[in-house]
C-alpha cells in the first residue's frame, strides 16, 4: 500500500470517494485503509501479491473492495469473495490497450458459454471454478487432504456459493457487479473502446500522468466514455490532445506480467 501519510492527504483535500491499494491476500494493509476512512479496496495485482494462494476475505469488512480479473473463473471467485467491483486487469502502466481487450473478450465468451449451460453443466463449471481453491492441499507433503481456506471449507457451501454466482451470470448475461476495465487504456480512442464492448466504465491512471498534458487528457478520457458511441464526440475528444500520449509498450518485452498475478 501506499504511505499512510499520502493517503491520509489524498482523504483531507478531496470530497470525492477515495480509493486505495491493498496488496493480494494482505488483510494488514485491507484493515489499515478501512480505519483510514477510504471508500474503497483496490486488491491489486500492480503491487506484490502477499499471499500466493488466497484472496482477501471481503465479506469481513464494512468497505466494498474492487478487483482484477483476466477470466470469469477469476471474476465469479472474487464476487463469491466479496467484491463489490470487478475490472478487468489488462496490463497497468505500458500504455498498451491489447491486454484490457483480450481479458473484455474473453469474459465475454465466457459468460455467453455459461448462459448455454444446463443445471449439469453450471455444476460442472463451479467444481472447475473451485479448483484453484484446491492449490494449497495439493502442495502438502502429508497425507490427507485439509481443504481449509479463508472462506470456511471447500464443500457443499462453498459449491452453492460460487454456483450462485454463475447461476447470476446466466440469469442476466453479464457479471452481477459492476464491471469496469483497466490497464493499458492511454487515448480517448482506448476509452471509447473498451464501453463499446460492454464495460460500464473505465480506470485510467497512467494513461492520463504520463501524458504529457494530464489535465486535457483526463478532461478528453472523460468526454470520450460519456459519449463513447458517438463517433463526432470521440473524434473530437482526440483532438482535444494537445500534447503526446503515454508512450505504449510491447507486452512481450515486459520482465514480469502484472496481470498474471493473481487467483
Amino acid at each position: 500500500m501506499s504511505h499512510p501519510d499520502m493517503i491520509q492527504g489524498i482523504l483531507d483535500c478531496t470530497s470525492i470517494p477515495v480509493m486505495a491499494k491493498s496488496r493480494i491476500g494482505h488483510d494488514g494493509e485491507a484493515r489499515i485503509l478501512e480505519a483510514m476512512g477510504v471508500d474503497m479496496v483496490d486488491e491489486s495485482e500492480v503491487l506484490t501479491p502477499a499471499d500466493p494462494y488466497f484472496h482477501i476475505n471481503k465479506h469481513d469488512y464494512s468497505i466494498p473492495f474492487v478487483c482484477g480479473a483476466t477470466g470469469l473463473g477469476e471474476a465469479v471467485r472474487r464476487i463469491w469473495e466479496g467484491a463489490a467491483m470487478i475490472r478487468t486487469k489488462g496490463e497497468a502502466g505500458t500504455g498498451n490497450v491489447v491486454a484490457a481487450v483480450t481479458h473484455a473478450r474473453l469474459i465475454d465468451q465466457e459468460i455467453q458459454q455459461v448462459q448455454s449451460l444446463d443445471d449439469h453443466g453450471l455444476d460442472l463449471a463451479t467444481e472447475k471454478i473451485m479448483e484453484r481453491y484446491r492449490v494449497l492441499a495439493s502442495h502438502s507433503e502429508l497425507p490427507g487432504t485439509h481443504l481449509g481456506t479463508p472462506f470456511g471449507p471447500i464443500g457443499d457451501d462453498m459449491h452453492a456459493g460460487v454456483r450462485s454466482v454463475l447461476d447470476d451470470v446466466h440469469r442476466l448475461g453479464r457479471l452481477p457487479v459492476v464491471t469496469f476495465s483497466a490497464g493499458g487504456i492511454a487515448t480517448p480512442a482506448d476509452a471509447s473502446l473498451m464501453m463499446q464492448m460492454g464495460m460500464d466504465g473505465v480506470f485510467v491512471g497512467s494513461g492520463i500522468f504520463k501524458s504529457s498534458d494530464p489535465p486535457t487528457m483526463a478532461d478528453a478520457i472523460v468526454m470520450a466514455t460519456a459519449h463513447y458511441d458517438e463517433p463526432s464526440k470521440v473524434a473530437e475528444a482526440m483532438a482535444m490532445m494537445e500534447g503526446i500520449p503515454m508512450k505504449g509498450d510491447e507486452l512481450e518485452t515486459l520482465e514480469v506480467r502484472l496481470d498474471q498475478r493473481g487467483w
